[in-house]
């Protein structure tokens, strides 16, 4: 079997959104460009793959680091057995790193050897992991981080040119006049709306009477229905979420920071979602999500990948999708020109759905000019501390 020659790593920036967009002023203090990081995979038969760690968004000198840490245990070893090297990651990174930081790098690792090892075998990706008989996912709209009407009229614009008929906004437990805003919006051109609540990044995060408070306002307000609620409680409060699935309407759902399979599918057992959303680029890579499909399958809860990464871990959770029988799939929507060069044509929708990738490996497209385009920038990076963006008052939605 072919043999890992090289590793490199990869970081690279490129614009994001636009100057003057929330989540710039909210959490890009240094201007609109966002940073990448990938592990390069190089066989001995010539081959080449590509992974990508969320990790590098936030700290893309760590993901480095760790990739340089982890490379010599990789080199000279078999490239087409990912979950032998995924073994040796782990015994490099378990010890100080079980959860967190180092699952990201190692996501990287395994999502470029299946990148490289399908490309070897002219295959696509997931069909290392499955045989999908699903020809296309629907598809929801992932954006919503808006101020004024104008942003949110031309993002559903951009939806209902596209099929899409699901659109996640962001808010939070006092944002009910402009979620109603949105539900009435939206409705008028048959779209539904799903609410994510970013709790993630919140300091301290909403108690669940405050969301529940938060969706009965709602419902006083319009008669169209929040479809899910996702992060919507801290992260390290699951018991949070069982007791919110008790008391509200809309699904409740989250993951997408889970570092590992076990955690994920520990809280599948303990009822804590109504659906799970996993990130490749997370949670150890393409066939950590493959057991969250499995496992969540036997306890009939959905599983929607998180997608909003760079383009190759945007890739890895679609291959993942698509081997593990997904229904859903999320579109990022912010303007991101690097991720458009990279993908291609290999994220193509049509009607509102992704349509199966079948080229071999992820469909990834990386060379030497987008590398120069694209240079690394020091400053070019996520700030979970978020700034005070300035939005308007709840005021501001009840205008006609």
């Amino acid at each position: 079997m072919p043999q890992i020659k090289k590793i490199r790593s990869l970081l690279l920036s490129s614009p994001y959104a636009e100057e003057g967009h929330p989540e710039i002023l909210e959490c890009f203090p240094n201007g609109a460009k966002r940073t990448i990081g990938m592990v390069e995979v190089t066989l001995d038969n010539g081959m080449k793959g590509l992974g990508e760690g969320y990790l590098a968004v936030f700290a893309p000198r760590v993901f480095e680091s760790i990739v340089e840490l982890c490379a010599p245990y990789m080199v000279g070893n078999d490239g087409f057995d990912l979950n032998q090297r995924v073994r040796d990651l782990c015994r490099v990174c378990d010890y100080w790193s079980l959860q967190g930081a180092a699952r990201h790098v190692i996501s990287a690792f395994e999502i470029a050897l299946a990148d490289a090892k399908a490309k070897s075998l002219n295959m696509p990706v997931h069909r290392l992991y499955g045989e999908s008989d699903v020809e296309k996912i629907p598809m929801y709209g992932s954006g919503g981080i808006c101020d004024s009407k104008e942003h949110f009229r031309a993002e559903l614009d951009q939806l209902s040119e596209l099929g899409i008929g699901l659109y996640k906004i962001r808010a939070e437990k006092d944002d009910i006049c402009r979620t109603a805003w949105i539900l009435e919006e939206a409705g008028k051109r048959g779209i539904r709306v799903g609410v994510d609540m970013c709790q993630n990044l919140a300091d301290p995060p909403q108690k669940v009477k405050e969301v529940a408070d938060y969706v009965r306002e709602i419902e006083n307000l319009t008669q169209k229905e929040i479809v899910f609620l996702e992060e919507s409680i801290g992260p390290a409060d699951p018991d949070g979420f069982k007791a919110l699935r008790r008391c509200v309407s809309p699904k409740v759902c989250g993951g997408e920071i889970i570092t590992t399979p076990k955690e994920m599918i520990d809280r599948i057992h303990d009822h804590v979602y109504d659906f799970v959303q996993p990130d490749a680029s997370v949670i150890g890579g393409i066939g950590a999500v493959m057991e969250v499909f499995h496992e969540a399958k036997l306890m009939n809860t959905e599983v929607v990948v998180h997608a909003w990464g760079g383009p190759v871990a945007i890739m890895a959770s679609y291959h993942a999708a698509f081997a593990g029988g997904g229904n859903l799939v999320e579109f990022p929507m912010l303007d991101f020109p690097l991720g458009d060069e990279m993908l291609g044509e290999s994220k193509s929708i049509a009607d509102g759905y992704l349509k199966r990738p079948d080229a071999p490996g992820l469909g990834i497209t990386l060379n030497e000019e987008i590398e120069k385009k694209y240079p690394f920038d020091e400053t070019a990076v996520y700030s979970c501390k978020t700034l005070d963006r300035g939005k308007p008052s709840e005021s501001y939605w009840n205008e006609i």
